[in-house]
């Protein structure tokens, strides 16, 4: 009885991982929505799209629209779907149910800002600084489902019962607002690339300082320096756990955060060099959001292990 509720968990952390990664592919095509200005397709309509379940003879951006909405019902079977099983085959207060039902909310929150950007009209052209806010909101939701499922996932894998916060130092904390606010800064200055193309990093630099430019643009320019200035700490809090000589577990999660943050920092860099193209501005955010999944594991992994040596001010 004991083994077959093992393989059960076992099968719960890979149907767990498999919900995670899906997830990447419909944040993507959420994207593509915004850089190919079909977030109105379905026009102010919503969960309908032009208020007909099924539409017929869909345009373009209707069509690109309503995929992203299509898809996003599916993830939101296969979340429900993650929440009953967790409840069937983990025990009262285990960390696994919880994490699985703040998934679902976030999941469900994730639904509510979208609607709300349709009804507002905070899409397609619209440069308006509420859309800039409640893009915010959203890339935030976005990446606390995102925390929400891998803790979900690493907690099944692991069969750890609870997050050992306790564990985690102030460093490795900090890296989670650090991603957090870094990536903020970079969905708005991916808004204000699709709102306002320039065809030169001098003309779009112009576009930034032009008096009376819009809110967008004045925040953009913050983006590359704030970027470069967190992957600078997450690379220095990652470097840290290559001194755990005693636990693989971490120093391998340490790596591959370290490997993401130059990668994406490339990234960013061919990103603006080419003046945000779609494939490059797409590329970015999938690399964003592989790398905010590995600071989370990171940090989880540091929760297991006592005494992991971070710099000195971590005990502060």
């Amino acid at each position: 009885m004991e083994r077959s509720g093992r393989t059960g968990r076992k099968w719960f952390a890979v149907f767990a991982w498999a919900v995670l990664a899906y997830n990447i592919p419909v944040i993507l095509w959420g994207a593509y929505v915004r850089v190919s200005f079909s977030g109105d397709g379905c026009g102010a309509h919503w969960p309908f799209c032009a208020g007909q379940v099924l539409p017929q003879h869909m345009a373009t951006p209707m069509l690109i629209e309503f995929t992203h909405r299509m898809m996003t019902s599916v993830d939101t079977i296969a979340t429900i779907a993650l929440c009953v099983w967790a409840f069937r085959a983990f025990p009262k207060r285990h960390a696994v149910r919880g994490y699985v039902l703040w998934s679902l909310v976030f999941l469900l929150m994730e639904a509510f800002i979208g609607a709300r950007l349709v009804q507002l009209r905070h899409v397609a052209h619209d440069q308006s600084a509420s859309r800039a806010v409640w893009f915010s909101a959203h890339l935030t939701n976005t990446m606390l489902l995102l925390g929400a499922l891998t803790m979900t996932a690493w907690l099944a894998q692991t069969d750890t019962k609870r997050v050992r916060w306790e564990n985690v130092s102030r460093t490795f904390a900090t890296s989670l607002f650090v991603t957090i606010v870094v990536s903020i800064t970079g969905a708005i200055a991916a808004l204000g690339d699709t709102l306002f193309p320039a065809a030169s990093l001098a003309e779009g630099m112009q576009q930034d300082f032009a008096v009376g430019s819009s809110l967008l643009l004045r925040l953009r320019m913050f983006h590359p320096a704030l970027a470069i200035l967190g992957a600078a700490y997450l690379l220095w809090v990652a470097a840290g756990t290559l001194k755990r000589q005693d636990h693989a577990a971490t120093r391998t999660a340490g790596i591959r955060v370290m490997v993401l943050i130059v990668l994406q920092v490339l990234a960013g860099a061919v990103n603006l060099s080419l003046m945000a193209p779609v494939p490059m501005q797409l590329f970015h955010l999938l690399v964003a959001d592989a790398l905010w999944i590995a600071v989370v594991t990171m940090v989880m992994e540091t929760s297991v292990t006592q005494g992991v040596r971070t710099p000195k001010f971590a005990a502060v």
